[in-house]
């Protein structure tokens, strides 16, 4: 059996009779993912396997296993059940030496992070039309009662023949009506794209996953998300209580990026009206108009003093508390109607009905961060 780094004709595995893994394309905190043929089939395919370190399977508790298989099969069943263009297709899910793999259509291209990564952030024109894409992506999903929950330039496929945008990476998403799988105390996610309701382990809804949009094209303009800071305390500070600066070259995308980037979710721009307006600026080549926007309710100013002052203390511990640990272990151009008024409420759709995302604690402190790259 080859290891996770063989990439040689003569070590490839071959899973469930089937499924010939040929090159490692990805890694990150909730899997690797490899380049793979379908031997039945006889097409290309991308196979993800979760982690699992054999060297210390003897450190791993009956529930730690069951929650690292379950972990793999609700991913499966939370993107099966979404048909979107821009979101990937799951063909399969089997299980070979007691783990699970998940198969999926191959997008030949790499990551919006590698693409930055390589040649540098793109103009806003390619921004509006990965964030237009992604956000008609989320409406689907949040319909269906998915919260994405880790939206980054790494779970974000751009096709290299066809520049087609698919969303990846389901690992840690939000079913409704389905048991969360997260360890209490624990947040799950990458602090530079999380909304500031989630770092407080409030309980959340579609209108986080819109926030991490907002900083997506921030990095897509810039390089940079606009919350990187050279500590984790400093990013906790940025997101939750430090004044946001867009960078200048999402000058002609701003009306949208503020309206992503409001800290009060109520407030917070919906899907549809992003879209929208994200869609006219590719059609007709004007600026977004800004969206109406209402005062700050004084509970909520004060709501996120004490916030501030919480995760201030969290990121203390952070630093000198071995108990936290930070494992740095993704249609069309066409101008569509406005939405209508009965859907520019911040998510409605299903907020209501989600579960929370994350078990509240009374701090911080307590919590280990995992930044998935």
């Amino acid at each position: 059996m080859a290891t996770h780094g063989d990439q040689g004709e003569s070590n490839f595995r071959v899973i469930a009779g089937r499924y010939r893994l040929e090159e490692r394309i990805g890694r990150g905190g909730m899997g690797v993912v490899w380049r793979a043929t379908d031997q039945l089939l006889k097409r290309r395919v991308a196979v993800k396997e979760f982690p699992f370190d054999e060297s210390d399977s003897g450190s791993l508790t009956p529930a730690d296993l069951r929650r690292r298989r379950e972990r793999t099969l609700r991913e499966a069943r939370a993107v099966a059940r979404l048909r979107h263009p821009h979101i990937i297709v799951v063909h399969d899910i089997v299980e070979h030496a007691e783990r699970r793999y998940i198969v999926m259509e191959l997008i030949d291209g790499g990551s919006l992070a590698d693409r930055i990564s390589a040649h540098g952030p793109v103009d806003a024109v390619e921004a509006a039309r990965i964030g237009a894409d992604l956000l008609s992506a989320l409406r689907t999903a949040h319909e269906a009662g998915v919260l994405h929950r880790d939206i980054k330039p790494a779970n974000v496929l751009i096709d290299a023949g066809t520049g087609r945008v698919v969303l990846t990476d389901f690992g840690i998403a939000r079913i409704a009506g389905a048991s969360t799988l997260t360890e209490t105390g624990t947040f799950v996610g990458s602090p530079e794209y999380t909304a500031p309701e989630r770092m407080s382990g409030a309980r959340t809804g579609p209108a986080s996953d819109l926030w991490s949009v907002g900083a997506l094209l921030c990095t897509a303009v810039s390089g940079e998300s606009p919350f990187r800071r050279d500590s984790l305390g400093g990013i906790l500070h940025a997101v939750v209580s430090d004044e946001i600066r867009p960078p200048p070259q999402a000058t002609p995308l701003l009306p949208v990026v503020r309206g992503l980037l409001e800290r009060d979710p109520s407030r917070r721009l919906d899907a549809a009206r992003a879209e929208w307006m994200l869609r006219d600026f590719l059609a007709t080549g004007r600026a977004p108009q800004p969206a109406p926007v209402t005062p700050v309710p004084s509970v909520w100013r004060s709501r996120r003093g004490v916030l501030v002052s919480v995760l201030l203390v969290a990121a203390v511990a952070v630093a000198g508390v071995s108990a936290v640990a930070l494992l740095v272990n993704g249609e069309g151009n066409g101008n569509v109607p406005p939405p209508s008024s009965s859907s520019s409420t911040p998510g409605t759709s299903v907020s209501t009905s989600v579960a929370p995302s994350v078990t509240p604690s009374p701090s911080l402190s307590t919590r280990r961060y995992i930044n998935g790259r």
